[in-house]
């Protein structure tokens, strides 16, 4: 426990998100990966990431994901499941499934793999290739149906926005023909390619409604049998999630170049984040002045500072507070509370009163006018 004015000692991570590398085959418009990700090219070897497992799990580390971009990219990413396996983690693939076959999934079982997370951008061929930016969707059912095959718990993580919020009732159906143990109904949330889409990916607080309606009629009908997280849009609430738990809290994030950091969008802050290439994960994490710089309340503005919430949304996004107003110190705009919340007010009017907007893709190629919906 924590009080105001004192700085927290951390406890140990508890979850390691190893983000194996940014290549992706899919150009989503809303992908979380850095703006500038294609700057980013010495990723760390086998032997690098060998030994970042082994420092995080003797810290207490449990929990691991392989991300990416797409982690089935990476040749060696059996021998990490197998040596993470052997250090006792419990291990989730957190996949778009293109490229997720037979051979593959088999090798991934036999090295120990517990947990696969598939993604899918649309529950139709039409708009989810249209999104993906190329031919997947068929790809994605053969991967789940493999998933189901072998054994694999899955989740199914179906991407909402204002393109997609219409199918979330499909999504479900889709979500029960294949099987899924879980669902999670993600929402954008506008800090990367999302946010230079927003405009067009905005969902309308009437479509959130309704889908929110739908998803905890679902919860209820499923119960027991299928678990279904909804995830809020952020723009639409008067209220902060507390972030990754809050800042260097819980979560660890190892990009593709070894740089660490409290969250896997913390990369765009004027920080310098401390890469496990120059530092052991002990002192990165318990030492370093970018894990420290948001911990505690010290660092907190009014009305943060004042707020009897602060212990349980931390201020917020610092992502957020920086891509909106410059200054990754704010109160998180999406707060009722925050001086910078008609920042919020004015986005949500604008994307509500835009008009057909292109798209921006990560492939330039990719960008073309939005999907007209009647022909879904």
């Amino acid at each position: 426990m924590t009080t105001a004015g004192s700085k927290p000692k951390p406890s140990p991570p508890r979850w390691l998100l190893a983000e194996l590398t940014y290549a992706c085959p899919l150009q989503c418009p809303y992908c979380s990966n850095p703006i500038d990700y294609s700057r980013y090219k010495r990723e760390l070897t086998t032997a690098e990431w060998l030994d970042v497992l082994r420092q995080a799990r003797k810290m207490g580390a449990v929990q691991l994901g392989f991300s990416g971009g797409e982690p089935l990219l990476r040749q060696d990413l059996e021998q990490l499941i197998a040596e993470s396996r052997k250090l006792g983690y419990y291990t989730n693939l957190i996949t778009s499934g293109v490229g997720l076959h037979q051979e593959r999934i088999r090798a991934f079982k036999e090295a120990g793999l517990d947990h696969i997370q598939l993604s899918f951008q649309a529950p139709f061929k039409e708009l989810n290739d249209y999104l993906a930016g190329t031919e997947c969707f068929e790809q994605k059912l053969e991967a789940a149906r493999l998933i189901k095959r072998h054994g694999f718990p899955m989740v199914l993580c179906f991407v909402r926005h204002r393109l997609t919020e219409p199918y979330v009732e499909d999504f479900l159906k889709l979500a029960i023909e294949l099987e899924a143990d879980y669902v999670e109904l993600a929402m954008v949330q506008n800090l990367a390619w999302d946010l230079v889409n927003r405009k067009v990916l905005l969902p309308t607080k009437e479509q959130l409604a309704r889908s929110e309606a739908i998803a905890k009629a679902y919860q209820e009908k499923l119960k027991g049998r299928m678990k279904i997280y909804y995830v809020v849009q952020d723009y639409y609430e008067s209220r902060p999630k507390a972030c990754m738990s809050g800042w260097g809290n819980i979560f660890l994030t190892i990009a593709p170049d070894g740089t660490a950091l409290p969250c896997h969008a913390a990369k765009i802050l004027p920080i310098e984040f401390p890469t496990v290439r120059d530092h052991s994960v002990r002192w990165i994490w318990e030492e370093s002045p970018a894990f420290n710089r948001f911990r505690g309340f010290d660092w907190m503005p009014e009305p943060c500072r004042s707020c009897d919430e602060k212990e349980k949304d931390f201020g917020g996004c610092r992502c957020q507070a920086y891509l909106l107003t410059g200054d990754m110190t704010a109160t998180d705009p999406v707060c009722a509370k925050s001086p910078h919340h008609d920042l919020i007010e004015r986005a949500t009017l604008e994307a509500q009163s835009a008009g057909e907007q292109p798209l921006i893709f990560r492939n330039p190629k990719n960008a073309r006018r939005v999907l007209d919906r009647s022909s879904s």
